[in-house]
């Protein structure tokens, strides 16, 4: 049997295009994926614990200080959020 290849796009629309997952990350993952100018000004601590909300292909659409937070954000830009530990 083959796997199927699919496109970020058909990923994405897996379980609906409105499905994002919170997850949390250390600021350590931050400071190292994120270019220096985009997160001037904020205070991070590599060992603060943040909740990030990525679509389902993966891409992470915003970072947040709490995990109510970051399901309040993806509520509130109409999407569902579910948890991943």
């Amino acid at each position: 049997m083959m796997t199927p290849i699919l496109s970020t796009e058909a990923f994405a629309a897996l379980g609906g295009p409105n499905l994002v997952y919170v997850r949390p990350v250390t600021g350590a993952e931050i400071l190292a994926s994120v270019p220096a100018a985009q997160i001037q000004g904020f205070e991070l601590n590599p060992d603060q614990t943040l909740y990030a909300v990525h679509r389902a292909d993966g891409e992470r659409l915003a970072v947040l200080s709490d995990r109510d937070s970051a399901m309040a954000a993806a509520l509130a830009h109409e999407l569902a959020p579910v948890s991943v530990h």
